[in-house]
């Protein structure tokens, strides 16, 4: 008996409770897998670009010239982001200084601000999905419990019709709770592990994007890096 065949002999026997949650199940795991694809190619995607940009960034002559190969194109990742918004909001208030509530304080103060908003929105960005994932991984195991209990309610309910245990009243009630367990940490494990990995991941951005920041407001307002620099 192949799977399909399986899988419609098991749709068959079920109520229409069990075929919701089979389907409720069925939709975890096509959102699950989008979101873990998705995010994968975000990520390489986004180490590979971050990856080009420092090195041009660090092989450049001036922050200028930085600015103008930003300017000819919309950054797309994190790091060329912070550098272009950080660039603009030093020349903002060098022009305009603290005229509105907006742009109040030093100049330091003003740089220090944008780059935090640029911070904040990049660590939204990087954590879309995992609310998504978290939710899956933690209500996957539960529904398909609910399935067991659904399935073997079932298998007592014939016993208690037939007045016998007999085989063919309980297998199929039965069968259908041991799938419903398995449909539920077959879409909860990997939700789990893309979950950790991809909150790993960010953590490790957000650090070297922090590190990289404190850096380039260094340049943009000294000219010059911090006496102690860590590895880059």
């Amino acid at each position: 008996m192949n799977t399909t065949t399986t899988l419609q002999h098991f749709l068959a026997q079920s109520d229409g409770v069990g075929q919701a949650l089979f389907f409720i199940l069925a939709a975890m795991s096509v959102a699950s897998w989008y979101f873990i694809l998705i995010k994968a190619w975000q990520g390489i995607r986004a180490r590979r670009r971050s990856a080009q940009f420092l090195q041009a960034f660090w092989s450049a002559a001036s922050l200028e010239q930085i600015a103008e190969r930003l300017e000819e194109k919309t950054p797309e990742e994190s790091f060329s982001l912070l550098t272009l918004h950080a660039i603009n909001a030093r020349r903002h208030h060098a022009r305009h200084g603290g005229q509105r509530l907006q742009e109040a304080g030093s100049a330091s103060e003003f740089l220090t601000r944008a780059m935090r908003r640029i911070i904040d929105e990049e660590t939204a960005r990087l954590e879309w999905g995992l609310t998504v994932l978290a939710s899956i991984a933690s209500t996957a195991p539960f529904v398909g419990l609910f399935g067991t209990v659904w399935g073997v309610f079932h298998a007592l309910t014939n016993i208690g019709q037939g007045g016998a245990a007999t085989l063919e009243q309980i297998a199929g009630p039965v069968g259908e709770a041991l799938i419903m367990t398995g449909l539920g940490l077959a879409v909860a494990i990997p939700a789990v592990l893309a979950y950790n990995a991809c909150a790993r991941s960010n953590r490790l951005v957000l650090a070297k994007l922090d590190a990289f920041a404190h850096d380039l407001f260094a340049l943009l307002t000294t000219g010059a890096l911090p006496a102690v620099q860590g590895e880059r």
